[in-house]
């Protein structure tokens, strides 16, 4: 089975963070799924950005077996999977340890829709996960963290709010496709950017009325968008 377009997709999405400045060093990864087939492909563990190439790129199936690649898989593969078969209608995921979003993240803090920019990506505030226990740590630590998001999201729409923020560890953002992700995690990083800001100024600031954010996030998202082009 030929995985080249797949592997092409997330080759291109990874090479996409460090341009973004998502990343340092090698902190963080990108998944693109093709649940048709039931198989996604991601980053292998602990490459640099700089060495990665298409080759390198592994393809598992949605039960976690090898398809393609001889290199370990990301260490947060297992994350990445329990999202795909959680969160129905996603085809990519990424994963940084972006500075702000982090920040947000080690504080325990959802992130505070306080404006329309955060209101053209994520349709309320981002949230944070419960700190994981002990026992969820000392397992399946990555498996575990994914079950963690979904629970998290027990009564959230993951299309409307695509991140999350993983207690003391970082965010993960997700969408339609590779690019989609990566620009979603690049909104959730400039939106944190802002909330620290507006924060730093005055503390608490209101959230943005919520008539106004939904008036936002749909003209972007939904059957009444009608933002850029058809």
């Amino acid at each position: 089975m030929n995985y080249d377009a797949l592997k092409q997709e997330c080759l291109e999405a990874n090479l996409d963070l460090p341009r973004t400045g998502l990343v340092d060093l090698t902190f963080g990864n990108v998944s693109v799924a093709d649940p048709a087939r039931r198989v996604f492909a991601i980053k292998p563990s602990g490459v640099r950005y700089s060495e990665l190439i298409l080759s390198q790129i592994v393809v598992l199936d949605y039960d976690g077996n090898v398809m393609e690649g001889a290199l370990r898989p990301s260490s947060d593969t297992p994350t990445h999977r329990h999202l795909y078969l959680h969160f129905a209608g996603i085809r990519s995921v990424v994963h940084t340890h972006s500075r702000n979003a982090v920040a947000f993240a080690q504080a325990g803090i959802d992130l505070p829709c306080l404006g329309t920019t955060h209101g053209d990506y994520f349709n309320g505030p981002v949230p944070v996960t419960r700190t994981m226990t002990p026992a969820e740590v000392a397992g399946e630590y990555e498996w575990e963290t994914g079950k963690v998001i979904v629970e998290r999201f027990s009564d959230l729409n993951p299309i409307q709010i695509p991140a999350v923020l993983v207690r003391n560890h970082g965010p993960f953002a997700w969408g339609l496709n590779a690019a989609k992700a990566v620009e979603t995690a690049l909104a959730l990083e400039i939106v944190a950017d802002m909330a620290l800001k507006t924060l730093s100024l005055n503390c608490p600031a209101n959230p943005a009325p919520a008539h106004l954010l939904e008036r936002h996030f749909s003209r972007k998202h939904g059957p009444t968008a009608y933002y850029g082009q058809k």
